[in-house]
């Protein structure tokens, strides 16, 4: 990996980091609702979205961020049956504003099976170390 970049790895064998910074932005993995035990947690897409942002916030924090450096998401959703719920979680999550540009794509099916939602980050971590 380029000395530039820094890798915030994922336990066990994966194969990809949770998140990699490349100067002042941290790119993060995209993250389904799956628990430590490999689980999908939460039964519709606000659900999952709640439980998805707080691996996010973890993830973030993991690299001295926040919710409120994440300057960008991209959501990629199997259904439109309770999409728009997620707006009411993105409010929870990001508070009252300025909210992160945003991207929401439907797709057929996700890699994890059960999964309705997955969501990949950018965070702006500026000139922290």
């Amino acid at each position: 990996m380029n000395p530039e970049l820094h890798a915030y790895p994922l336990p066990g064998r994966s194969t990809f980091s949770a998140a990699v910074r490349a100067g002042p932005l941290l790119f993060v993995s995209g993250m389904t609702a799956v628990d430590e035990q490999r689980r999908i947690v939460g039964d519709d897409l606000a659900g999952q979205a709640r439980f998805i942002y707080g691996k996010l916030a973890a993830v973030l924090a993991q690299a001295g961020a926040t919710l409120a450096d994440v300057i960008e998401t991209v959501e990629y959703v199997t259904t439109f049956d309770g999409y728009d719920k997620t707006a009411d979680v993105r409010r929870e999550v990001f508070g009252g504003g300025p909210y992160p540009a945003a991207t929401g794509v439907k797709v057929s099916e996700l890699v994890r099976p059960g999964a309705l939602i997955e969501i990949r980050a950018t965070a702006w971590l500026g000139n922290r170390a």
